[in-house]
């Protein structure tokens, strides 16, 4: 049975109309997808779906006769003369260390440690476990105990050094088979050796600014999800918002409005230039219950 078919609250999903594929320029692999098989601690592994390939990524599950494995495969094809291995190879590390420093954090995906393909590790890739179940959906409603739970992960993950930063986004927050929350994704997260004097003190106040955004976009994703459990209302969560954000946005809003209009003018989405309307779309934009 297909993976995406196995996930709870999977639904149909249809492209734009007259979308064609992104160029190899926009695929983190160029032409080439996420390979058939690989291998992880002397176990081979197949492949079963892709979940997404866009510029930053490629991301598969893998299936063995005893375990499932999400693997991610970073850029590697050129822009134009401009090599991007370096790149890949890079945010590979620093995801890896990330998953290190937050083991053993329930909730968080494990680490099933380093790719090997034809027999070579692969440095701009990392796998981790499975976690069945769905992307959290718009108008989810989900019980009493998942925000609590979800502020248990996240306070674990900043006991850590580490500041999520990606949590303004739904996909992020994964709702298991059991209906319990699991924060993912930690590519571009910021962290720093808790027990250096030296990094606490040169970036001890980004961490701490961070961190409160973390804070802000859950109560956001609560407020949405589970008014009842906030008591503030939309306008008085508004007040709420720390400049920094507001200052983030006047930068990030252009720059998302100027890559959906290049992305429709080159026909890789439709007029509407959101990202479902692609020919192969993230599958966590197939997971709406």
């Amino acid at each position: 049975m297909a993976v995406t078919a196995a996930l709870r609250g999977t639904t149909p999903f249809t492209a734009g109309a007259g979308v064609r594929r992104r160029p190899a320029m926009f695929r983190a692999l160029g032409p080439a997808d996420p390979p058939p098989a690989i291998t992880l601690a002397g176990e081979t592994f197949r492949r079963a779906e892709i979940l997404k390939h866009d510029s930053w990524a490629a991301t598969a599950v893998y299936r063995s006769p005893s375990r499932v494995a999400k693997c991610k495969f970073n850029r590697t094809q050129p822009v134009g003369i401009l090599p991007m291995r370096w790149l890949g190879k890079l945010l590979a590390r620093r995801e890896r260390w990330f998953m290190s420093r937050l083991a053993g954090i329930e909730g968080v995906p494990k680490s099933l440690g380093v790719i090997h393909l034809d027999g070579r590790a692969v440095k701009t890739a990392i796998a981790h476990e499975w976690i069945p179940g769905h992307a959290l959906a718009e108008r989810e409603r989900v019980a009493d105990a998942f925000f609590p739970q979800l502020l248990g992960i996240l306070e674990a993950v900043h006991r850590r050094g580490v500041a999520h930063v990606d949590l303004h986004k739904r996909e992020n927050i994964l709702v298991d088979e059991a209906g319990r929350p699991c924060l993912i994704d930690y590519q571009i997260s910021f962290g720093i050796p808790t027990e250096s004097r030296v990094s606490q003190l040169l970036f001890g106040g980004v961490l701490r600014l961070l961190q409160r955004s973390d804070d802000y976009h859950l109560l956001k994703h609560r407020l949405k999800h589970r008014p009842d459990q906030v008591g503030l209302s939309p306008a008085e969560f508004e007040r709420l918002r720390p400049w920094w954000i507001r200052a983030h946005r006047c930068v990030a809003v252009p720059f998302r409005t100027v890559r959906r209009r290049l992305l429709t003018a080159l026909g890789i989405r439709s007029k509407t230039g959101h990202a479902f309307s692609e020919a192969f779309p993230e599958v966590a934009h197939r997971r709406a219950a």
